[in-house]
């Protein structure tokens, strides 16, 4: 993690990922969409990274595709270096996809299994027709990850589940790259691994000067990579801050609930703390709640706006941003928690707009 600077080396701004919700097979008309990723906005300066977490289905692995155009943007800007991604089409995107690069979640199923490491490692190179030396190149791009020469004329299949990722790194890091998405990239490996595979990461950072943006739901993980945190919930942010301050004190009721859910190693802390267990399931991004989206499962939900208005993403203290209306009256103790009865999910068939019979 190093020093932030002024500039950003990518701003998100307004972003929204909408799928279509299509009926009927010869009109084959649009009755309404999945908001995976519904009004996002964030900056991450260079050599920094900005953890990303939120529970299943909230739309994390959407927005990481879609800053790096592997999903289609609805709506939105993803700047890099002034020149908006989202506009980008044909072979100005493809020159521009050399800066920006991913790590998957699955190593196996992001490698090739009928090709070589040498082959895998080697193919980004001529893609962009970069001049290399073959046996120099992979060998460096090895010694990189921390695998041996040898490791080049072998198969995906027969590496374990670190190898595996350490060679999707060093794939991603063969065009030297300024931009790496990181989606959940030890979430497949054993613990003993994930510590190595987030340390050879940070020591890549150190070394090429990348920027990330590393996805994950492991509170702890995130914790010990990034510089700054996001939370996501339902296809939006709703609080942004320094990990530290994000971790100390956290001000929107869902990163309350996250925090709260991390275990402590200490036990006497850990048998008096304060848990908030929520109530009721994450709602269709289909036919999302009105107004806040989080208020269906909130323990300080009042009968004025949060029903009705979303709240924007507000800098309430220096560099700390939350999206609620009533931000300073709970950190003030004016607005106490409450019992949340957990409402009833009308179930759409797929196809069908809101409210029609099922």
């Amino acid at each position: 993690m190093s020093e932030l600077t002024n500039e950003a080396l990518v701003k998100v701004s307004g972003l929204k990922v909408h799928y279509p919700i299509r009926d009927g097979l010869v009109l084959n008309r649009q009755v309404g969409a999945v908001k995976a990723v519904d009004g996002v906005d964030f900056e991450i300066q260079p050599g920094r990274t900005l953890g990303l977490v939120g529970e299943s289905g909230c739309g994390k692995s959407t927005l990481g595709r879609a800053i790096l155009r592997l999903a289609p943007i609805t709506e939105g800007e993803v700047v890099m270096d002034g020149v908006d991604l989202a506009s980008l089409k044909g072979e100005r995107l493809r020159r521009a996809r050399r800066d920006m690069q991913m790590v998957f979640q699955d190593p196996l199923a992001s490698l090739n299994p009928r090709q070589s490491v040498e082959t895998i490692l080697t193919e980004p190179l001529r893609a962009h027709g970069l001049a290399y030396d073959k046996s120099t190149r992979v060998r460096e791009l090895l010694d990189l990850v921390g695998l041996p020469a040898t490791a080049a004329r072998k198969f995906p299949h027969e590496f374990s589940g670190g190898q595996r990722q350490r060679i999707g790194i060093a794939r991603a890091v063969a065009l030297e790259p300024r931009f790496v998405v990181a989606d959940e990239p030890v979430s497949a490996l054993d613990v003993s691994i994930q510590a190595q595979i987030l340390n050879l990461l940070e020591e890549l950072q150190e070394r090429l000067g990348l920027t990330y943006l590393v996805i994950a739901h492991d509170l702890a993980v995130v914790r010990h990579v990034s510089d700054e945190v996001a939370v996501m919930y339902l296809g939006g942010i709703v609080e942004q801050a320094s990990s530290d301050a994000l971790y100390e004190s956290p001000m929107h009721p869902y990163t309350k609930a996250l925090m709260s859910a991390v275990p402590v190693p200490d036990p006497v802390k850990e048998a008096t703390r304060e848990r908030i267990i929520l109530q009721g399931d994450l709602p269709s991004p289909a036919h999302p709640p009105t107004g806040c989206r989080f208020h269906t499962r909130c323990p300080f939900r009042q009968e004025t706006k949060c029903d009705t208005e979303r709240p924007e993403l507000l800098e309430i203290a220096p560099g700390h941003r939350v999206a609620c209306h009533w931000t300073r009256e709970i950190a003030a103790g004016t607005i106490t928690p409450h019992e949340v009865a957990p409402e009833d999910v009308e179930v759409v068939p797929a196809g069908s707009p809101a409210g029609s019979p099922a």
